[in-house]
């Protein structure tokens, strides 16, 4: 077993929560609660949804939202716990901290979670004392287990769902959260369910994809599920696998665990590099894998009926009728999802003003958020709130497909900052390039380094961070500093029917020569589209080479450039 698995063993990881209420009650400091618990605490004190932060003392914290679905009452609890708690002290600047957000600022996360930055852990019982309150929890936000449950957003909401699948979501995340059975296994276990037919949870690319298919069965047409197994990002990338196999959604919950079951039987626990489930697929072949689930299945699993995915949306931002009468949702645009605490409990307080009773806070895997059941007739007032000024619906498209990861502000892992870069990059790609008129959306996804917790490989254009070293001539300052910020750059990426991962056209750009590069790739590609064709689209049509020379164009150093350590 590798060391994260010994970990694991010495001590069940969901004891940690009872190791927290005492590290909170004896104001433990980092080097305290090494030296009690060992250095496997840190990785146990996942399960409890807390990182330790870059900056000793700290927790990132992270809450998980089923389906991304949230009351208002649920939303505003978590902003005013943001504003309240997630406090930057001042020897790390404080309110000023951070030149774009301050501090007390929340992040939308793409798998629908909320995380919370600069959390002490004796601040840590008092938020789950609030939480509780309000049905919310932490548990297993991170970990080797169950993660967050996706979902569509707009469930119950759009007429293109072929159901609402909100109850199974509901169903299968209060079967694993707290399971000590299944809180154990070889790595993260990343779920989506939906009964939309434009696959806004991303099945594609998750552990278990539950998609809406239906099925005759004694005579009875009945709606269910088609799973895809085995998807992921990172490194080894792979799009998941459909198997076949019929899902009542009264079984989704023990199709679920078998799943799991298989992975935690035969999952390997030894290389942690290759541990994830999409390994295990792939070694077994789709087909012996389905084998082994339903060996260990409780349920009858009929062969698959007829699919009813048509594509993939991923996107809610802008005003929009639901299907009940008179009630629209407002998908707010949040660039790289990052918003003030404050902000985020007045759009909840908001959602109460304006709504009906079920009004809700929904979050959205592209890091925006809806507020729905609002009538026609309260909309613009609601477009009106002070919180809505900087995250009005309609954005230019690069605002609108705009995703970042935490980045090295508070990420180990991470080398380049991304969240401010991102938001930046995006009000000025939308100022500086016209875009065509039927080009609603580019998604630009950027992590800091190459985990992809901002997905760039299912993106129009990604990038993933490097230190760059340029040659002298090149050098950005007069005292000959030639190692900057720069990234990876990859262009042609999208899920749907017509899903693949985008090929790495150039390495190690530097970060200040990404602009000019884009400019000139979107004239190449405003003069040479198809009808309808849009830019990822574009981007897979023409060869790579050409590509990097259109990039090589730009009045800027995008060649040449080597990833420092190479």
């Amino acid at each position: 077993m590798n060391t994260t698995e010994q970990y694991k063993q010495n001590k069940h990881p969901l004891d940690v929560l009872d190791d927290v209420y005492e590290y909170a009650e004896d104001g433990l400091t980092f080097e305290e609660i090494e030296e009690r618990a060992g250095d496997g605490e840190w990785e146990r004190l996942k399960w409890a949804g807390m990182y330790a932060q870059k900056q000793e003392g700290y927790f990132m914290i992270r809450t998980k939202v089923p389906g991304g679905k949230l009351t208002p009452e649920q939303a505003e609890v978590i902003g005013e716990v943001t504003d309240d708690l997630a406090v930057a002290p001042e020897e790390y600047g404080g309110e000023e901290q951070n030149e774009l957000w301050g501090d007390a600022y929340l992040d939308i996360t793409t798998r629908q979670d909320i995380q919370k930055h600069w959390i002490r852990v004796e601040d840590v019982p008092e938020m789950w004392d609030r939480y509780d309150e309000v049905g919310l929890t932490t548990v297993q936000g991170c970990g080797d287990s169950a993660r967050n449950v996706l979902g569509c957003p707009a469930a119950g909401l759009d007429d293109h769902e072929c159901f609402n699948a909100q109850p199974v979501i509901d169903a299968v995340s209060d079967f694993f959260t707290g399971n000590r059975e299944y809180a154990n296994l070889p790595r993260k276990f990343k779920l989506t369910i939906t009964g939309c037919a434009h696959d806004c949870g991303q099945s594609q690319i998750n552990d278990i994809g539950l998609v809406p298919a239906k099925k005759e069965i004694d005579g009875e047409h009945l709606y269910g599920f088609h799973a895809r197994v085995g998807g992921g990002l990172s490194d080894g990338p792979r799009m998941g696998s459909e198997l076949d196999a019929f899902i009542r959604p009264e079984d989704a919950v023990e199709f679920c665990r078998a799943v799991a079951q298989t992975f935690k039987e035969i999952g390997d626990r030894n290389n942690r590099g290759v541990c994830r489930m999409r390994y295990l697929v792939e070694q077994l072949g789709p087909e012996k894998f389905e084998e082994a689930i339903r060996d260990r299945c409780t349920v009858d699993l009929p062969d698959g009926g007829e699919n009813l995915t048509v594509g993939y949306k991923g996107d809610h931002v802008g005003v929009h009728d639901q299907k009940q009468d008179g009630l629209q949702y407002v998908g707010f645009n949040v660039i790289a999802g990052r918003m003030g605490g404050d902000e985020f409990a007045e759009a909840a307080r908001a959602a109460e003003k304006y709504g009906t009773e079920d009004a809700s806070v929904r979050l959205a895997t592209d890091q925006n958020f809806l507020i729905t059941h609002i009538p026609e007739e309260n909309v613009e007032d609601l477009l009106a709130e002070p919180f809505a000024e900087d995250y009005q619906p309609d954005p230019g498209p690069f605002s609108r497909g705009a995703v970042g990861c935490t980045g090295n502000e508070f990420c180990n892992y991470a080398i380049i900052e991304t969240k401010k870069r991102t938001k930046r990059w995006a009000r000025e790609l939308d100022e500086r390039i016209n875009t065509p008129d039927d080009l609603d959306v580019v998604r630009m996804h950027m992590s800091g380094c190459s985990a992809s917790c901002a997905q760039p490989q299912i993106a129009d254009i990604g990038f993933r961070g490097e230190t760059v070293k340029l040659e002298d001539e090149d050098s950005p300052n007069e005292e000959g500093d030639n190692l900057v910020e720069g990234m990876d750059f990859g262009l042609g990426g999208s899920l749907g029917t017509d899903n693949e991962f985008l090929d790495w056209i150039e390495h190690a750009v530097p970060a200040d020569s990404v602009i000019p590069a884009l400019e000139r790739l979107f004239d190449a590609y405003a003069e040479e589209k198809h009808d309808d064709e849009q830019f990822y689209a574009w981007c897979r049509r023409v060869d790579n080479e050409r590509l990097r020379s259109i990039m090589q164009q730009a009045d800027a150093p995008v060649a040449g450039g080597v990833a420092h350590g190479d």
